[in-house]
Order: structure tokens, then sequence, then C-alpha cells
């Protein structure tokens, strides 16, 4: 990766107020990352010129919607949480028929996005082991789940006092590498399986039984 890659550009990066071309720069550039990702193209592989070619924009114009590459990766973290909390709160907000069936749902749900996203998912993780700051970035958006987790699992009441929070710092962290185990392994557990067992955990550690 070239120096000019690891700097902010000149051009200023600027945030400034939401509008239809801004929306469609930024969705554009996040496609075309996701799908250089997905050709085969590593995170380290890619730089500014390859991601705006692929987007149809100009280098200048990159820089004025991302400050750099990081920040970008960061922006598509942000992205595939907030798609994976909406999945998963079906059981943070109990709407569903039962625990079970909610927990169920929810793990299916977010199975379904590690698929769809997984090239995606895969470099956000793995930049996180030697990049500290995507590193502290991606636990920073994994700490909300797992304060929703806690949540539910305090409204339950079936554990002690002051087991809530490592209870579900747990949970969250085991679902977060078992999924990301699943991209990984040329040979995953069947899907169905690998969600009737982390079932049974929650079942069982939430629960009681």
């Amino acid at each position: 990766m070239s120096g000019d890659e690891e700097r902010t550009s000149p051009v200023a990066h600027r945030e400034g107020p939401a509008t239809a071309k801004r929306a469609q720069v930024q969705a554009d550039v996040l496609r075309a990352t996701e799908e250089l990702l997905a050709s085969g193209s590593s995170y380290a592989d890619l730089n500014v010129e390859k991601i705006a070619r692929a987007a149809g924009i100009s280098r200048t114009a990159f820089y004025f919607y991302f400050a750099d590459k990081r920040d970008l990766l960061m922006r598509l973290a942000g992205d595939v949480t907030e798609l994976l909390y909406a999945q998963a709160d079906i059981w943070f907000s109990g709407d569903g028929d039962s625990p079970e069936e909610e927990i169920r749902e929810a793990l299916t749900r977010i199975a379904e996005l590690y698929r769809v996203h997984g090239v995606l998912i895969r470099a956000i993780v793995e930049v996180s082991t030697y990049e500290e700051d995507i590193a502290t970035f991606w636990r920073g958006l994994l700490q909300r789940f797992v304060d929703a987790t806690a949540r539910r699992i305090e409204a339950e009441g079936h554990l002690p006092d002051g087991l809530a929070v490592p209870t579900a710092f747990a949970l969250t962290w085991m679902v977060e590498r078992t999924y990301y185990q699943q991209l990984v392994q040329d040979d995953p557990v069947p899907l169905d399986a690998m969600v009737d067992a982390i079932v049974g955990i929650y079942r069982g550690t939430v629960y009681g039984g």
C-alpha cells in the first residue's frame, strides 16, 4: 500500500448535510468496495484509486466523502452492524412468539446477513487483528449487542445479580466468533445444526433449561 493511502488527502473530508448526491456517491463507493472484495481482492490489495474507479468517481471525489481507506472500512463496518442489529432486535425487543423462537429467528437472520456480506465481515475482522483503531471500532460496535443482550437477560430475571453483563459479553462474542469461523472454514457446520446448537446454549444459559 502506497504512502498516500495512509494519510488523508489534501481535499478536506467533509461530512456536510445529507443530500441525494452524497448518499448516492457513498452508496456507490460502499458497493464497489464490497464487489472488489468479493472478486478476490483483499483489503490490503485495495487502494483508493482502484476503489474510486470501480465506483465511477475520481480520487478527489473519494476524499471528499471519506477521510481515507480506513474511514471507508469503518463506515462499512457501521453499516453492516446496523443490519445485524435490526435482525437481532426480535429477541432484544421480545417481539416474537416465544423467547426460543425469537432467538432462533434472530440467529437465522444474522446468519443470512453473514452469508450475503461475508467478504466484508471477513475483511473487517481480519483487519482488526492488525489495525488497532479498526479493532477498537469493531469492539465498540459489538458492545451495542452486549448491552442489548444484557438488558434482555436482566428483564428475564433468571440469572443471579451481577451475571447479566458478563453473560451477555460471552454470548455476543460467541456468536461473532462462530459465524466468522463459519465464513472461513472449508467445511462449515450446516446452518440448521449451528443455529440449533446456539439456541440450546442461549436457552440453557439465559433460561436455565
